[in-house]
C-alpha cells in the first residue's frame, strides 16, 4: 500500500535518511514523506522508528492499496 506520513517541522536531511524506504519533501512547514509500506508490520516498524528518533507524527494515510 502506498502511504504518506506528514511530520512537524522541517526533519533534518540525516533523520529523513533514517527511512531510506520513503520519499521526501517539505510542504507548508512539515516533512512530507512517502513510499510504499508492504505490510501491518513494516507499518509498525516505521511508526516504531518515528516514536524513538523523537519527530511529532501529525498525520498518517493510505493512499492507495
Amino acid at each position: 500500500m502506498l502511504c504518506e506520513i506528514r511530520v512537524e517541522g522541517q526533519m533534518s536531511r540525516t533523520m529523513t535518511e533514517a527511512f531510506p524506504e520513503l520519499e521526501s519533501c517539505v510542504v507548508f512547514g512539515q516533512t512530507l514523506l512517502f513510499g510504499q509500506v508492504v505490510d501491518e508490520a513494516h507499518l509498525y516498524g516505521l511508526l516504531a522508528r518515528f516514536q524513538s528518533l523523537g519527530p511529532h507524527v501529525v498525520e498518517m494515510r493510505r493512499l492507495a492499496p
